[in-house]
């Protein structure tokens, strides 16, 4: 099927512009799938926030991001922007959400067109109530194998991607472990710290606060300028550079990872991932090559005299055969020819509906809160 032409909408986040100066994964990757999409000849036009920078047609009922200006109310945000594109659900031949579930509903009982929503992970398990209301409305795409739930089915799984030429590329390795990203306790910034000193090595914290009680209790008193430096959010440039010049990306996550986006840009520098085994890390990091993967802090810092013999070239060749943002539109492209030749999902099946009727704490671990500290682990 040609695509050429497709009518394709695209709804981005917006907590962040698209794309975002620097943290906003959700954010990136609907503007590299814009992007990507445009470059291919489809009509595409990116909903999200005014101050985005898009080639194709634009959509904005925000100036800003949400999390750029407290003024703004995100719930009501979100409602609009949903809002505004249903409103014109009619201009496209295809809809493509990335902004959770709340979207989803407006679909329900309207003429809209066929809708594909990108789950990029469960806030938590009773969330998936949502998901399973309107999988009669929506196909699904999972950014991982592993962050996929029993009682959905999928069009395919796709996993990010991003362009690797936006990344400078580092033979050498450095001599500092970086943890980037969030400080919530689900990213393990605490378990990145013990790592560090328990291996005698310099830890660079850029992150975002998103628990300040986790930061100040579990983060701030370790951060003494010299062995644990904290440098806050990092954006673009700054961020590459403080990739490419790590030893190592250490990724400590304590529940199971959906994607992670740092992974890759790490990883298109050249610089390895020392990760926790559990989630999509396994499918991300092939242990031994790219990284290691680990079970626990003892084992992790056993790893860390290992990271500087690691081959830099092959964590960057590794995301340009399987992460490349090409790669990744090559992989929605399928899955939307499948939306629109079925035109609606399958009725669920019976094993989908047994999973369905499951109680919340049966559900497998990757779609729980955040599940204690097993002693054996950490």
């Amino acid at each position: 099927m040609n695509l050429r032409g497709l009518r394709l909408a695209v709804l981005a986040p917006i907590a962040w512009p698209s794309p975002p100066p620097g943290y906003g994964p959700w954010e990136q990757i609907a503007y590299n799938i814009a992007d990507g999409m445009r470059r291919r000849g489809l009509d595409v036009t990116l909903f999200a926030t005014g101050n985005s920078q898009f080639a194709g047609r634009l959509e904005s009922v925000v100036p800003v991001g949400c999390a750029e200006d407290p003024a703004l109310d995100g719930d009501v945000y979100a409602a609009l922007h949903a809002g505004r594109l249903f409103e014109r659900a009619r201009d496209f031949d295809l809809i493509h959400n990335n902004f959770d579930w709340k979207p989803m509903t407006y679909a329900l009982g309207s003429s809209a067109p066929p809708l594909v929503t990108t789950i990029h992970g469960f806030s938590s398990p009773q969330i998936l109530a949502a998901y399973y209301g309107c999988a009669h409305r929506s196909f699904y795409c999972s950014i991982s194998d592993a962050d996929r739930d029993p009682g959905l089915a999928y069009l395919a799984t796709t996993y990010n991607g991003i362009d690797p030429t936006e990344f400078t590329f580092n033979q050498r390795p450095g001599d500092y472990l970086v943890f980037l990203g969030r400080l919530h306790p689900e990213k393990g910034t605490h378990l990145a710290i013990e790592i560090a000193k328990r291996a005698g090595v310099r830890l660079k914290i850029a992150a975002i606060p998103h628990d300040l009680e986790y930061f100040k209790t579990q983060v701030e008193p370790h951060v003494d300028g010299d062995r644990i430096q904290f440098l806050g959010a990092v954006r673009r440039e700054a961020r590459n550079e403080l990739l490419s010049g790590a030893l190592a990306l250490v990724h400590a996550t304590t529940r199971p990872e959906r994607f992670g986006l740092t992974m890759i840009e790490a990883m298109a520098c050249g610089t390895p991932v020392l990760g926790a085994r559990m989630g999509s890390i396994p499918e991300i990091v092939v242990d031994g090559v790219t990284g290691f993967l680990f079970d626990d802090v003892a084992e992790a810092v056993g790893r860390v005299p290992q990271l500087a013999g690691l081959n830099r070239r092959a964590c960057r060749e590794r995301v340009e055969a399987e992460f490349d943002v090409e790669r990744m539109v090559d992989r929605y492209l399928a899955a939307y020819e499948r939306a629109i030749e079925l035109r609606l999902p399958a009725p669920p099946t019976a094993d989908e509906l047994r999973w369905r009727a499951h109680d919340w704490w049966d559900r497998p671990m990757a779609y729980t809160e955040i599940p204690p500290k097993p002693a054996s682990v950490f």
